[in-house]
């Protein structure tokens, strides 16, 4: 659970960024936001779901 909290803040942060930096607009953003919702719900969600949970295990297992 803490890792989804995680990812939610830092594409939040991405997301924020983009809107300010990079010219991003306010539309854009609802669109952004309202992709991710209806992907949530889709019958996609789980696939997705293990991939972020694979590539973050992977990059947990990274020894430096």
């Amino acid at each position: 659970m803490a890792l989804s909290i995680s990812v939610v803040v830092l594409l939040a942060i991405i997301v924020f960024l983009l809107v300010k930096k990079s010219g991003l607009k306010a539309g854009h953003m609802i669109v952004c936001v309202l992709l991710g919702f209806y992907l949530a719900s889709s019958s996609i969600a789980p696939t997705i779901n293990e991939l972020t949970t694979n590539v973050a295990g992977m990059i947990g297992d990274i020894k430096f």
